[in-house]
């Protein structure tokens, strides 16, 4: 009924090869166009069911601007990953609040995919789903690798020597420097989930507030809320 507390969709996943996932079938079903997949050689469909609003990427300044076409994007991604269980995107799905204007929406998800991730190097490929059922929500596609200052794909983890606290590198059992890999970019660190999910209900509450609506988003699980 109309008393129920929504608890706003807010879900983050990654496309992965090795769950046999395709990214441009991904980008193809959400966008709505049909999409060749160079990795695969074959064409991905963009039968989709729900009305699309809006499309957009966004491209954080070093990336080459051939990547604001979808399939030369995620074709780019996908050459950039050779191994066969290789993490290709980060995916979202996003409610958006129903009382704002679709313009109003579109500037407000605009807005936040700018701050949180294409600041940050991220590129976004947003689609922006509405029905007109009050369920308005968007879909994101995020790439997982940073780019360097020409726009070229980094690799994923880089190796650095392992130090003692005085700075010295240590040998290991075989004689050798001990190495380990790290990630080149902390995208991946579980704190970010928070903060995604932290800012995601501010900036909504702002919009909001700027709209002239009394209605305020909590993003805080029930439980957390302490709600039975």
């Amino acid at each position: 009924g109309d008393d129920e507390i929504p608890c706003p969709h807010f879900n983050i996943r990654i496309v992965s090869r090795a769950k046999g996932e395709s990214v441009m079938a991904a980008a193809a079903y959400q966008s709505g166009e049909r999409l060749f997949s160079e990795y695969d050689g074959q064409w991905k469909s963009g039968d989709h069911l729900e009305r699309i609003v809006h499309k957009d990427i966004l491209l954080p300044p070093n990336a080459p601007r051939e990547y604001a076409d979808r399939q030369t994007l995620w074709n780019a991604v996908d050459a950039s990953e050779t191994k066969d269980n290789a993490q290709t995107a980060r995916r979202f799905i996003i409610s958006l609040p129903k009382e704002l204007s679709i313009e109003e929406n579109i500037q407000l998800i605009r807005d936040y995919c700018q701050q949180e991730f294409v600041s940050k190097g991220m590129i976004c490929d947003l689609y922006y789903h509405d029905e007109g059922n009050g369920n308005p929500h968007v879909h994101l596609l995020l790439t997982l690798r940073a780019m360097d200052e020409h726009g070229e794909w980094l690799s994923k983890t880089r190796t650095e020597y392992v130090l003692d606290e005085r700075g010295n590198r240590v040998k290991g059992k075989n004689g050798k420097w001990k190495t380990r890999n790290i990630s080149t970019v902390d995208w991946n660190d579980h704190k970010y989930a928070e903060i995604w999910r932290h800012d995601w209900e501010v900036m909504q509450n702002a919009a909001l507030e700027q709209a002239g609506r009394s209605e305020r988003i909590d993003m805080r699980s029930l439980e957390r809320q302490g709600i039975e």
